[in-house]
């Protein structure tokens, strides 16, 4: 039960007042995932910074896009951020 930034539970038959603690933000992983409405975790595609010559006009074209992250590391960024939901 929730009353004003108070966690109240039963121990050894009272009942406790204690405040929430605050989980900091993992900035790194702040700066490198966002998060949609939906709540879909999306990236940045990898390899968009150098030696673009050598990479054709389509593999540049679909870097520009994100990409929605796997569940395993959509769980990792809720985890570490828990300001972003």
């Amino acid at each position: 039960m929730l009353e004003n930034n108070f966690f109240l539970y039963r121990r050894a038959g009272f009942w406790l007042y204690l405040p929430f603690l605050m989980i900091k933000t993992r900035k790194s992983i702040a700066k490198k995932f966002k998060v949609t409405a939906s709540g879909k975790v999306m990236r940045r595609k990898a390899g968009h910074r150098h030696f673009l010559r050598n990479k054709t006009v389509k593999q540049k074209r679909s870097m520009r896009q994100d990409q929605q992250c796997s569940d395993g590391v959509a769980r990792f960024v809720k985890t570490g951020c828990p300001g972003l939901f």
